[in-house]
């Protein structure tokens, strides 16, 4: 494995990166994840892109935008940035056309980042692989302990999110609404679920399909929900908030602010 000064080289803002993660050592195994995961959302962006499925391309391109901001590969997520504006306003046209340019910078990234880690996975993350990246993304509460449920497709997110709270909290992970929806349904009843981050931007059922499901069954003061996003745009904070949310949280974001906007959603708890 590299110095981290070979990823600087490439223009990856590593100085940023690290007041997000905290550590190389953070930085490093999360990381990994994301070297493992690129060939297949590479291939979940074609697919979509082949299709002309804008609203899903919109979401992959959405996700890798959030990934390559985490990790300092801004040339990466400001192309994708350009993709997920053109993909939501159904402007076809810019995507094709600009295609290439994406899956080239998303090469050059993944090479980078495989000489980085000299084309291998670190044997101690092979062997220390986070429950949030397993097939199944939402593993069965552990009984009498208080669930933080989190959804959102990025294992970025998922990854981060799991190393601050897991020794405190029973997480539950989501990857789309649906998987979020069934989390919430199981609970309904029991008491468990003190927090919810959630995001917008998810396949099959997105983060507004879970707000209308809450609010329709009288959820949302049970179950309180802070809005983990890279939407920005006023139009998504102004909808979300109409939902009688906590807080809204823009991705990237540190630990601290993680954890004094989870604080402040279990303490909004009716």
């Amino acid at each position: 494995m590299k110095s981290i000064n070979y990823l600087r080289q490439f223009g990856a803002d590593i100085d940023s990166s690290l007041e997000l993660f905290g550590d190389e050592a953070t930085y490093n195994e999360t990381l990994t994840e994301f070297q493992r995961g690129i060939d297949g959302k590479l291939a979940e962006i074609d697919k979509y892109y082949q299709q002309a499925d804008m609203p899903n391309y919109a979401i992959l391109v959405h996700s890798l935008k959030s990934d390559c901001k985490y990790f300092g590969f801004k040339e990466l997520a400001d192309i994708a940035y350009q993709h997920e504006l053109a993909s939501k306003e159904s402007n076809i046209n810019f995507v094709r056309t600009n295609y290439e340019k994406l899956v080239q910078e998303a090469k050059k990234v993944r090479r980078i980042v495989n000489d980085y880690f000299d084309d291998s996975i670190p044997e101690t993350a092979v062997n220390n692989v986070s429950p949030a990246v397993q097939e199944n993304p939402a593993p069965a509460a552990k009984e009498n302990e208080d669930i933080i449920l989190v959804a959102d497709d990025s294992e970025v997110i998922r990854i981060f999110v799991k190393k601050i709270f897991d020794a405190e909290y029973e997480l539950a992970f989501a990857t789309n609404g649906d998987e979020a929806l069934n989390i919430i349904q199981e609970h309904a009843t029991d008491n468990r679920i003190k927090a919810i981050l959630l995001d917008l931007n998810m396949p099959v059922k997105d983060g507004f399909a879970v707000l209308d499901y809450l609010k329709d069954n009288n959820l949302l003061g049970v179950m309180p929900v802070t809005i983990v996003s890279g939407d920005s745009s006023k139009e998504a904070i102004d909808k979300a908030f109409a939902y009688n949310i906590v807080d809204m949280l823009s991705k990237p974001f540190n630990e601290e602010k993680i954890k004094e906007v989870v604080e402040r959603t279990i303490n909004s708890r009716k």
